[in-house]
């Protein structure tokens, strides 16, 4: 990109490349469309382009946002031509994303300082949830981390054991009880077996519930302070999970579960099949909540730490 650096290596560049390229071609075969015929960039042409970004679930207001930007773009230069609109696009869109996601990442770290670091991972069931869980596991302890994790989603006896199939895959240990068991519960002893173990990382599942947003924000305020009786700072980190190919139903998930509870990072999955992967930056933007993961694919490796700067420069490639 002419105005980032990029830092990402060939093999990760080339598999965002390939997870975003529904996206991508979707995307550019209506803004060709919008501009066919057109020299410059004019009010219809504007009109056109905010469908174009709406249709590719960045969301109303964002795109509002995205069109007032280039209105003054184009108020300023008197004359901008529709070939200098990619640019134009891409330059604004990272601005956007550079309010938020102020860390310009490429590799799976967590805070030197605080041992066990404890992650929360919240979302509602089918996101990828316990997946992303699992691949996060796998990342961490790679690079060396005693990790542990916790089965606190214990309405369902399927997470529990989908959980226990990743402790193994990965090599990790994991702390669970029956179903119905108490979450909090859960995650209490599984900060006491961290602790113990002298673990690095702490990955605690919850229940993907929203059907009664009281119970869920009781759940989880619960299982909050429990964590604070053997860490007190616990958790450091909640990350909402969300499936990018549901579009706007995405926004309605971060917009529930932020009422619910503190969210302080997302993590948007299943955006290799998908052309909704504008739902990325829209999210971001309204939210104000960094991304922090991105999945692109099926594989372990296939979830990426978010780069604005490589995300961009893939969406625009």
């Amino acid at each position: 990109m002419s105005f980032f650096k990029k830092i990402f290596s060939k093999e990760k560049k080339e598999t965002l490349d390939k997870g975003l390229e529904k996206t991508k071609t979707s995307f550019f075969d209506k803004l060709t469309t919008a501009v066919a015929g057109k020299s410059t960039v004019d009010a219809e042409v504007l009109d056109d382009l905010e469908e174009v970004l709406i249709t590719s679930d960045v969301g109303v207001e964002t795109t509002l946002k995205i069109i007032e930007r280039i209105e003054a773009r184009v108020a300023k230069d008197k004359y901008v031509g529709t070939s200098a609109l990619n640019e134009i696009l891409r330059e604004e869109i990272a601005g956007l994303l550079s309010e938020t996601n102020l860390v310009n990442e490429s590799e799976f770290t967590i805070p030197t300082n605080k041992k066990p670091y404890v992650l929360m991972v919240v979302g509602v069931n089918g996101v990828g949830k316990t997946t992303t869980i699992g691949k996060l596991a796998s990342q961490f302890t790679k690079q060396g981390h005693k990790v542990v994790l916790g089965a606190a989603d214990t309405f369902r006896a399927a997470a529990i054991d989908q959980l226990q199939v990743w402790a193994d895959r990965v090599g990790v240990p994991i702390v669970r009880q029956e179903m119905g068991s108490d979450p909090a519960s859960v995650a209490f002893d599984t900060l006491k077996s961290a602790v113990a173990q002298d673990a690095d990382v702490v990955i605690i599942d919850t229940a993907g519930r929203l059907h009664n947003k009281v119970n869920l924000m009781n759940e989880l305020t619960k299982i909050k302070k429990v964590m604070q009786k053997v860490v007190a700072d616990a958790p450091h980190d909640v990350l909402l999970v969300l499936d990018g190919s549901t579009g706007q139903n995405a926004f309605e998930q971060a917009k529930q579960f932020t009422l619910a509870t503190e969210v302080t990072s997302l993590a948007v999955t299943k955006l290799d099949g998908t052309a909704k992967g504008g739902v990325v930056i829209g999210i971001s933007d309204q939210f104000k909540i960094p991304v922090k993961y991105i999945g692109v694919g099926e594989g372990i490796e296939d979830l990426q730490v978010f780069n604005k700067v490589e995300f961009v420069d893939s969406f625009f490639k």
